[in-house]
């Protein structure tokens, strides 16, 4: 049985940085992308990011620039280089892998890490 355990959560400053880690364990895919997805309070869920399996990358419009999605594959590890943060920044991040990119949500989210930003 899969498992997906993020980490990396924390306070931070807006203008600051955090890192977000993902360790997938017991997933079998010939193929697969990897996610990063948020919800702050009181919205929805939205897409992030994502790493598809040819190593192309897509993000939000609202973090590209900012944000940047990226594997070690020794190490079955996804991160979310977060940077330049703003306080609407502010959410619970999950990561989730699937057999393809879907921005509206992966068959396998793991448990969320919070992110806090201040102005």
């Amino acid at each position: 049985q899969g498992q997906l355990v993020a980490s990396g959560g924390g306070s931070a400053q807006a203008g600051g940085s955090l890192r977000l880690s993902c360790v997938a364990s017991g997933y079998t895919y010939n193929r697969y992308c990897l996610a990063w997805f948020r919800q702050a309070p009181g919205k929805n869920r939205e897409g992030v990011a994502f790493l598809d399996f040819d190593g192309s990358t897509s993000y939000a419009d609202s973090v590209k620039g900012r944000f940047t999605i990226s594997q070690d594959k020794a190490k079955n590890t996804l991160y979310l280089q977060m940077s330049h943060l703003k306080p609407e920044d502010t959410a619970m991040y999950y990561c989730g892998v699937d057999g393809w990119c879907d921005w509206g949500g992966m068959t396998y989210m793991g448990q969320g890490t919070l992110v806090t930003v201040s102005p």
